[in-house]
């Protein structure tokens, strides 16, 4: 039976979540469907713009992204604390580039003077709307419908787009934040739709690396992407605890190990980053490969799990040994 969303997300215990999304049916319906004969890989391009609007307007960052055929995944980053920090109008600019608003948003945008009344339903529209450009549920809520109505109103039909429910998984530390970016990143490779990181289609690790090359190193320009350590933002602080050259080391190594299917051996210039994280070493492959199933609802060390079990109303989460052999 489903979970209610509350008990799969604690804010508190961990900011990045895994969460992943998928057609209805598995069907190809955003690749080459197999029943109807069409190619809908422009829908992808529907789903990248759209999820760069939402972290736009939403206190959530994107660490990682992957789109395929038939489901999506993403790497997110809720801040919480940048969004109390936003001020009134900010939250209202915010959230009205993404719904119409109420009357009396659309009133004191248009300059008109407000009431005493309309002045406190107005603040407490922005209070509600401030807590939900926090929630993941109403981030995955405004990415999924607006996809579905694109496709459905394309497709000339109603209906589910999307299976049910997003899917999400609690990464607790820094060593599970890692290996989901490069479980989500290598996507394409395990799928053999492509053969190397840069042609990987609508991948993070893709776009990342256009940007680290292409980008003139005079040019301050950024990512929109959450950073990673080595990549321009002023905010330090809200980087991804790895450099961004380490991190291109471990996904490029990590996808020829799976692609040749051995395990293989950590390189020299690999192995400081997995083992200052923790991380076995020996199982790092087939943990990465198999990330989504081995690891439930999230992966952190055992002491993590059971607060996150505990602020989640859970006694504890399945997976207790695949997380005792993920870390060292």
């Amino acid at each position: 039976m489903p979970q209610a969303r509350y008990r799969l997300v604690d804010t508190r215990t961990t900011p990045y979540y895994h969460c992943i999304s998928r057609c209805v049916r598995r069907a190809y319906l955003c690749g080459n469907d197999r029943c109807s004969g069409k190619n809908f890989d422009h829908r992808k391009q529907w789903i990248l713009a759209r999820v760069k609007k939402l972290s736009e307007a939403f206190a959530i960052d994107v660490c990682a992204y992957a789109i395929m055929s038939n489901h999506f995944h993403l790497v997110l980053h809720v801040d919480s604390g940048s969004a109390q920090l936003w001020s009134n109008e900010e939250v209202l600019e915010r959230w009205l580039t993404l719904h119409t608003g109420p009357p009396v948003a659309q009133k004191y945008v248009a300059g008109e003077s407000l009431s005493r009344l309309e002045q406190e339903i107005l603040t407490s529209c922005i209070e509600t709307w401030r807590d939900r450009l926090t929630n993941l549920s109403w981030y995955m809520r405004c990415l999924n419908e607006a996809i579905a109505r694109l496709a459905n109103a394309e497709d000339e039909c109603t209906g589910r787009f999307w299976e049910g429910r997003f899917k999400s998984q609690a990464l607790l530390d820094e060593a599970a934040l890692l290996a989901c970016m490069a479980y989500v990143d290598l996507n394409p490779i395990r799928a053999e739709m492509s053969m190397t990181l840069q042609d990987s289609e609508f991948t993070s690790i893709q776009e990342r690396l256009k940007h680290f090359t292409e980008t003139p190193k005079q040019i301050n320009s950024e990512c929109w992407l959450q950073p990673l350590k080595g990549e321009r933002r002023g905010d330090t602080t809200r980087t991804v605890p790895i450099e961004l050259t380490d991190y291109f080391a471990l996904v490029d190594w990590t996808g020829r190990a799976i692609r040749s299917e051995m395990r293989g051996a950590i390189p020299p210039d690999v192995s400081p980053v997995l083992q200052q994280l923790g991380i076995n070493t020996a199982n790092w492959v087939s943990n990465t490969l198999g990330f989504e199933k081995r690891f439930r609802h999230g992966l952190g060390k055992l002491n993590q799990l059971k607060l996150f079990a505990a602020r989640t109303g859970r006694r504890w989460f399945q997976g207790r040994a695949e997380v005792e052999s993920f870390y060292v």
